[in-house]
């Protein structure tokens, strides 16, 4: 039987629907079905498409929701998870909740009926020799599906990539939320006059990979990947005070965070070896085009 389907967990979310919006540019053959509960998607996000349809529904009800669908799915990009660190500490039981029990879900339908899987993993896990997978529940989570899907593997035959996000901005993303990452965070503030709020001590270095050639990635890692580790990572760095500072005006320090990591990118060159991945991108660039706008 011909798979027909595309799967995108938190298709209403930042990166699941650019994703979407890429599939559907990239002219892909199968239709596309986004599962999400909305936590932190958003129905403004929804693409007007023939062969799109969205969902609305947790991750642990997806044997029930793709029930007539299961055996016509060619892939997952399971994107709809708990993903934010700070957070993480004061939703800890939330965050393992949706990225525990409800990824398993998840997996589990996709090793039943023999459908790959791109997980969205982290950078959060991978500092410190990646002994940065404890500093917090989001990135202790996030490690233990890694190790979950690679032993489904091999127990079970589950096919599999993963692509690595680091930080990622670009239209479309959240401003307003607890769930905003700190280009969105510092973009409204700018917006809004406001002091930018770093948290101490500001050195802390971060890969900014902006949503194009994230998208790009995990699109390229469904044709192209052979069950492996992408980092979807420009592989340049800057401190989040440099960041900051880009946006000439006045900025203000939080107190030090749990969780608080000061380094995640790691070399790999597989995105580029095996899938002919380059993030095209540079920050500095997204954000001197703001400063213009102003």
């Amino acid at each position: 039987m011909k798979k027909k389907f595309i799967i995108v967990t938190g298709g209403a979310g930042f990166i699941g629907s650019c994703l979407i919006k890429y599939l559907l540019d990239s002219n892909v053959k199968e239709k596309i079905i986004s599962i999400d509960n909305y936590s932190s998607g958003y129905k403004r996000n929804h693409i007007k498409n023939k062969n799109v349809q969205y969902i609305k529904g947790d991750n642990k009800d997806i044997e029930t929701l793709l029930k007539k669908y299961k055996n016509i799915i060619k892939v997952i990009f399971h994107f709809g998870e708990y993903s934010r660190i700070f957070q993480s500490f004061k939703n800890y039981k939330k965050c393992l909740e949706y990225n525990i029990n409800h990824s398993l879900k998840v997996i589990e339908f996709a090793k039943n009926n023999k459908i790959k899987i791109i997980y969205s993993a982290t950078s959060s896990n991978l500092g410190n020799n990646g002994k940065d997978e404890n500093l917090s529940p989001y990135a202790w989570s996030k490690s233990k599906n890694i190790e979950l899907i690679i032993n489904y593997n091999k127990w079970f035959g589950l096919k599999y990539e993963f692509v690595y996000f680091y930080n990622v901005y670009g239209p479309g993303q959240i401003f307003n939320s607890p769930m905003a990452a700190v280009i969105g965070i510092f973009e409204n503030q700018f917006n809004k006059n406001k002091p930018l709020t770093v948290v101490k001590p500001g050195t802390q270095r971060r890969d900014f990979t902006h949503i194009d050639d994230i998208v790009k990635g995990c699109y390229l890692a469904w044709k192209k990947g052979k069950q492996n580790h992408y980092m979807l990572g420009t592989k340049k760095t800057y401190s989040i005070i440099e960041i900051a500072k880009m946006f000439n005006t006045k900025i203000k320090f939080l107190p030090k965070r749990p969780g608080e990591r000061f380094g995640s990118t790691i070399p790999n060159n597989n995105a580029k070896k095996i899938l002919g991945y380059t993030a095209k991108k540079d920050i500095r660039d997204y954000i001197i085009n703001i400063v213009k706008k102003k």
